[in-house]
């Protein structure tokens, strides 16, 4: 499908669905919407003319101003798990799926604005976004992709022209988000709490066709289905943790069966290590701290189980267990993904029988000097193979305390047991350990500037930046350094 100078012919497979799926509802158009950044690389993956996105004609589609006679917007219906306490009834309060782009290999994503407007979920709410926190998903979600971390994407950011209300008058915005889906966690429980089987078993074979088609052809969905998403949940999870990255609301509405991460609001990644590190401002108990994420992500799959449970046996006994043996492998699989991870950022190939206590002994290290968690681990890319002149090195931006000496001399002696070029080796471990990510003081200091005083520069750069996150640049070095103390950001903020 490809899109030049009209508006995009969009796909309806969701909306295919019977409607008790979703509210059939267009976008609520804005005032004087103005683009202020479009995606290019995305939108060219998906078929789509960069240069009418940025046009006149492509900001009012963007902003949900203009809606094609054929096309079929919609709001979603899902429940949801908040802070562990069940929700039956929560759906899109802000966001319309405006329908599905396919890319080049033939697979379907979503295209959604948030901040399009009230819908029937959107209890009281103006169905607005303040321009802070899209900027803050477009940033947060493109560093992510860089990354490497399966995420939703941001195409475009559009200004509305209007003011919305939140502590005080805010500039309006909307984004463009793409993701494989949107399907949650919370859309399964929804159904299941409404003892819906027949909509259950829909969902059960839509998931599975579009996002695990491999696994279609079974006589269990459900349980193939469950499987995949444990897969693809114990994959994502590992990779925050290799990153030092807090979602900060895993509640089972964010968390998408495709295995892509979803809802920036009150995420962060962590400057100096600490494993119990919060930032959410409504997460006064700890329960989603670095430290938690694994067992949160366990329970919220738990949770998918049990919804799942009406249309994994005919049998209650053996659906119970069928679910229950699914949710066991997922430790296994998270630990298999999280050691594989962590090999390569530690320049290891295989296990030998002290990496458990080398790797104890260092996060053990790094929490008693407060060492910074990026540049930790970029920082041992240099030392793996430390020769002069080289480019990449980091030393005069961030060096390791003396109290790390004697584990580095462990770690070398370990290095030197390893088979294979040490050179191979270091860029191996470039790839795997960033030097740039979205620190939350640049963040937050972009937001500002565009949020008070009109300066998108800032937010641009940080863009740009993050779209090579190891790529070394001392003249970028201000946006690699942690937060000096007066810059640091301790709580970050729902985008609601």
């Amino acid at each position: 499908m490809s899109s030049t100078g009209t508006t995009p012919a969009l796909e309806h497979t969701f909306a295919d669905l019977p409607e008790r799926f979703y509210q059939a509802l267009a976008p609520t158009p804005v005032a004087a919407p103005q683009a202020i950044r479009v995606n290019e690389g995305l939108a060219r993956h998906l078929g789509l003319d960069p240069d009418w996105l940025n046009s006149a004609a492509g900001t009012e589609w963007l902003a949900g101003n203009t809606v094609a006679a054929a096309s079929r917007p919609l709001a979603a219906a899902y429940a949801g798990h908040q802070f562990g306490g069940f929700n039956p009834q929560l759906g899109d309060g802000r966001a319309i799926l405006l329908g599905e782009l396919r890319d080049a290999q033939g697979r379907l994503f979503d295209l959604q604005l948030k901040g399009a407007g009230p819908t029937r979920w959107s209890r009281g709410g103006d169905g607005r976004s303040p321009l802070g926190p899209v900027l803050r998903e477009y940033l947060v979600s493109e560093a992510m992709a860089a990354l490497g971390v399966p995420t939703t994407r941001a195409l475009a950011a559009v200004s509305s022209g209007e003011t919305v209300m939140r502590d005080r008058p805010l500039p309006g915005a909307i984004l463009a988000r793409v993701a494989s889906s949107h399907l949650r966690i919370g859309s399964v429980e929804y159904f299941s709490a409404r003892k819906d089987t027949e909509a259950l078993q829909l969902l059960v074979d839509y998931a599975l066709q579009r996002h695990f088609p491999a696994r279609a052809d079974t006589d269990n969905p459900a349980l193939a289905l469950l499987n995949a998403v444990l897969q693809a949940q114990a994959q994502l999870v590992s990779q925050w943790q290799l990153l030092g990255f807090i979602h900060g609301v895993m509640n089972t509405d964010n968390m998408l069966l495709c295995g892509e991460t979803i809802d920036y609001g009150p995420c962060a990644f962590m400057d100096a290590f600490n494993p119990d590190t919060v930032f959410s401002s409504i997460d006064h108990a700890g329960r989603y701290a670095y430290r938690n994420q694994p067992g949160i992500a366990h329970w919220n799959l738990a949770s998918l189980a049990q919804a799942l449970v009406p249309v994994l046996h005919s049998d209650p006994e053996q659906a119970v267990a069928l679910a229950q043996a699914a949710v066991d492998t997922f430790s296994d699989r998270f630990l298999a993904a999280h050691t594989e991870g962590l090999n390569a950022k530690l320049g290891l190939t295989g296990q030998q029988a002290d990496d458990a206590g080398l790797i104890e002994q260092l996060y053990a290290l790094m929490a008693e000097e407060a060492t910074d968690f990026t540049l930790t681990f970029r920082r041992l890319a240099d030392l793996a193979n430390p020769e002069p002149g080289n480019p990449q090195d980091i030393g005069d931006l961030y060096t390791l305390p003396p109290a790390f000496d004697a584990w580095l001399a462990q770690w070398q002696s370990r290095l030197a047991r390893e088979p294979g070029d040490p050179r191979a080796r270091q860029a191996a471990m470039y790839r795997a350990n960033p030097v740039f990510i979205p620190r939350n003081h640049l963040v937050e200091a972009a937001l500002t500037a565009a949020t008070d005083h009109g300066d998108f520069a800032p937010f641009h750069a940080l863009v740009q930046r993050l779209a090579r996150p190891g790529q070394w640049d001392p003249e970028d070095r201000h946006l690699a350094m942690p937060p000096e103390a007066g810059q640091r950001v301790h709580q970050t903020f729902c985008g609601t």
